[in-house]
């Protein structure tokens, strides 16, 4: 989803680009800081390292989606020229227009100087590189339709980003670090659901509102009143996929397969079991794919004679290699269902034949109706689809950007967010929150069919 055309009157020197290369190369810079190996888990996080793992355009965290100009924009910002730094970001951008970061950075640059309100997102960095990608093209294209419409109350809106490398201690050192900037008034994040419990009382603490557009665990549930999400919870997820099983296939009998190591895996899988079991269903096993003594042909096979009518894969990001065998081991002779962590183009590409008629629950989906209009927007500014994960971090920067209208401070955007009136314009209709914080808003279940949408020979389709 990259252009090569460029325009624009700017032309650096032949020689700049040369020494840019070689920088992005070894991953250093003289001005601007690039991060090509962003903070190990196993890394003891100190307050430097988390400074280095924040950034309104000053450091690079995805250098090669850019081009040598985004260097040199990033130390125009660093040195505090910002109309020099605009200028630069955005002819990067018009030579590789689908690089998020590039886009949030060129709007920062514009509004640093004039007041602007500030926001963060937290991305999980190279634990998830494509995840982070789609978060923030959520985050810049509402930042970029806010400010291109004004502003909030003639304010633009500025985003920091932050890494916390989906690690949980990286997030509490962020978090902390959010919640002593005084000027972040709202934090789009954090990803995995264990990552948003850990930083929780962080955020209700220093009565900074957080909303996730990725944890699903039902734990986050009533958490905090200033923790909230934009994607429905697990609760919802596995009731959709329940409905499916007993209403649709006519099946009662399923096998599980999650992630102990996951507390949204581990969240899935209880509620799928307790949604089956209320409705005269019954999981007859439950197979860890962390377990690396695990068979999984032995555990179909196992499972298949205490009477597995479906598959049900709970598995995470990190198990998702695990689930594809899984499926491929399978071979088409289960119905398989999935929770949203499944949905990826990977799982196109691997599956393939075997995945066909795989149904997963995700948030959104862009051929869904009601998802038209954004759809639209999105591929022009991106040239090409987008995913779930895109939709809801858009639909999170756009509460933020909704509750800074009435009183732009961290408390009012608290109120705002949790009046029964609240409403915002997100990407498939109306936003809302229940007084839980969780998203007010169904799933929505799609199937593996073929199709030349992707290209892997295979696509998902919204089931109606």
């Amino acid at each position: 989803m990259t252009s090569d055309s460029t325009k624009g009157k700017f032309s650096p020197p032949p020689i700049f680009y040369i020494i840019a290369a070689l920088l992005l190369i070894g991953g250093v810079s003289l001005g601007g800081k690039i991060l090509n190996s962003l903070p190990s888990n196993s890394i003891k996080i100190n307050t430097d390292a988390v400074k280095d793992s924040m950034s309104q355009g000053e450091t690079l965290f995805f250098p090669k989606d850019g081009t040598p100009t985004k260097l040199q924009a990033a130390e125009a910002f660093t040195s505090g020229n910002y109309a020099s730094a605009q200028a630069l970001f955005d002819l990067s951008l018009q030579q590789k227009p689908n690089d998020p970061e590039a886009l949030i950075y060129s709007n920062n640059a514009k509004a640093f100087s004039r007041n602007p309100l500030k926001i963060a997102v937290s991305i999980p960095g190279s634990t998830d590189i494509n995840g982070s990608r789609e978060i923030l093209r959520g985050v810049a294209q509402a930042q970029q339709e806010i400010n291109a419409a004004g502003g909030i109350k003639g304010r633009l809106l500025m985003v920091e980003i932050a890494n916390d490398n989906n690690d949980n201690k990286t997030a509490q050192k962020i978090a902390e670090s959010l919640v002593n900037e005084s000027s972040i008034l709202g934090v789009v994040g954090h990803y995995a659901s264990s990552v948003t419990l850990a930083t929780a009382d962080i955020y209700n603490q220093g009565k900074l509102v957080a909303i996730s557009p990725i944890s699903t665990a039902v734990q986050l549930s009533n958490k905090s009143p200033y923790v909230l999400r934009t994607v429905p919870s697990d609760y919802v997820s596995a009731r959709a996929l329940t409905d499916y099983m007993l209403q649709t296939l006519k099946l009662k009998k399923a096998v599980v397969y999650f992630n102990s190591q996951s507390e949204y895996s581990k969240s899935l899988k209880g509620e799928f079991s307790t949604a089956i079991a209320l409705q005269g269903g019954q999981v007859v096993g439950e197979y860890d794919l962390s377990d690396s003594s695990l068979s999984l042909n032995k555990s179909l096979e196992e499972a298949k004679q205490l009477g597995a009518e479906v598959i049900m894969l709970a598995s995470n990001t990190d198990s998702l290699d695990r689930a594809f065998q899984v499926v491929q081991a399978n071979n088409n002779r289960l119905p398989v269902l999935g929770g949203d962590d499944v949905y990826s183009p990977k799982t196109l590409d691997v599956t393939r034949e075997q995945g066909r008629g795989m149904v997963i629950a995700v948030p959104w989906h862009i051929l869904a109706a009601g998802s038209e209009n954004f759809a639209k927007r999105s591929r022009k500014l991106w040239g090409g689809d987008v995913n779930w994960r895109t939709a809801t971090a858009y639909d999170a920067t756009q509460a933020l950007g909704t509750a800074l209208q009435p009183n732009p401070t961290r408390e009012g955007v608290s109120v705002t967010l949790h009046s029964p009136l609240f409403t915002a314009s997100g990407a498939s209709g109306t936003i809302s929150f229940l007084p839980s914080g969780d998203r007010n808003a169904p799933v929505q279940l799609v199937k593996v069919v073929e199709g030349s949408r992707s290209t892997y020979g295979y696509d998902f389709t919204p089931i109606p």
